[in-house]
């Protein structure tokens, strides 16, 4: 999808081109969309960023709000350049979206009208090496350590706070995290990573000496037998765990697709990219979603206070959530169901195949 410029290679070849489109279908009908406003000079981010404003996408029932834009369109270093390659990919033979039918419905109805390349849904494309509750295979010492942890755990009894391979908090909000973890009274199991040292070209959290580094003074003992903190966090084989029954996450598109696969719940808290549009569409869509703050924005500085995070905490574990937890179930089926042979990703791959075959 970033890659757009390849075509121009194809066409000189007389070959084919088809765009791999790693996020899922309702963030391209929204990127198609903008691109239309913004090339008809109609699309002014500055205006809606942050605001009330409503603005309508195909492939979601309800408007979105200006302040729940996804960072990729109201950030000017990035705007252009998607714009570009979301321009380019309509020249494309056909789109192959990471998602399948029945979780983005809406949105794939919106993109087979006829006015874009044809889609062929064929995912979920994960990195699976488990099913649910499956904690065989090999292990590195801190995976059995952190599994070891898991397998002492009360069935669903525990939340899981991952961020993404950039995610990252400076010292004030980590300790608002702990603040709310501490406060909730339930179980947790946090990867806490250390962030790139400002002024160094560093782009991607690191790994910390010590939790304790991170952490407020006494935190690890008054949570001592509640929670664990840990560094990198082997995330599928947490999200497979039995007592794994909520994970506060980035709502980055791979943690959504696993989250899905596995049937866990989440409570949103996104920070880049793409990710405030696939947090409306987990809490306000699909509503296998409570909020933390769908509108927050890694650049801007702000800090989630702990009462705010402890409530989606709470929202998330407690026994009125068990309606979106059904869902989260239900959807999992039907992940899993979209892959088997017979199902709408596997025949959707098939029919990109003979369409390529015989191109």
């Amino acid at each position: 999808m970033f890659c757009t410029s390849f075509i121009n290679v194809a066409n000189e070849l007389g070959a084919p081109s088809y765009v791999f489109y790693t996020c899922g279908a309702t963030c391209l009908a929204f990127m198609l969309h903008v691109q239309s406003l913004f090339d008809r000079g109609e699309f002014d981010p500055a205006e809606l960023k942050d605001s009330d404003a409503e603005l309508a996408i195909p492939g979601l029932r309800d408007p979105l709000q200006g302040k729940q834009l996804p960072s990729v369109v109201v950030e000017a270093d990035w705007l252009p350049t998607v714009m570009r390659h979301t321009r380019r990919t309509r020249e494309a033979k056909g789109i192959l979206v990471n998602t399948f039918h029945d979780f983005e419905s809406q949105a794939v109805a919106s993109l087979t009208t006829g006015q874009t390349p044809p889609l062929y849904t064929v995912g979920p494309i994960i990195d699976l090496k488990l099913k649910k509750g499956d904690m065989k295979g090999d292990r590195t010492a801190g995976e059995t350590e952190i599994v070891d942890w898991l397998d002492k755990q009360p069935e669903s009894s525990v939340v899981f706070l991952c961020f993404g391979s950039m995610g990252s908090f400076d010292e004030e909000q980590v300790k608002e995290i702990a603040i709310a973890l501490e406060a909730s009274g339930q179980r947790f199991l946090w990867s806490l990573r250390k962030p790139p040292q400002k002024g160094k070209p560093e782009f991607f959290p690191s790994e910390y000496d010590d939790v304790k580094e991170g952490l407020p003074e006494g935190f690890l003992d008054r949570t001592d037998g509640l929670g664990k903190v840990i560094g990198w966090a082997p995330q599928t084989r947490i999200l497979a765990h039995p007592s794994v029954g909520g994970f506060v996450s980035h709502c980055g598109w791979n943690s959504t697709l696993e989250s899905t696969w596995f049937g866990v719940p989440v409570a949103t808290w996104p920070m880049h990219a793409e990710q405030q549009l696939n947090a409306v569409m987990l809490v306000k869509e699909l509503e296998v979603a409570v909020e933390i703050r769908m509108s927050y924005r890694k650049t801007s500085g702000e800090v989630v206070p702990a009462e705010e995070i402890e409530r989606g905490i709470r929202g998330l574990m407690a026994a009125e959530n068990e309606g979106r937890r059904i869902k989260a179930k239900e959807m999992s089926d039907k992940c899993r169901k979209a892959v088997e042979d017979g199902g709408s990703s596997y025949h959707s791959i098939g029919r990109f195949i003979e369409d390529v075959i015989t191109d």
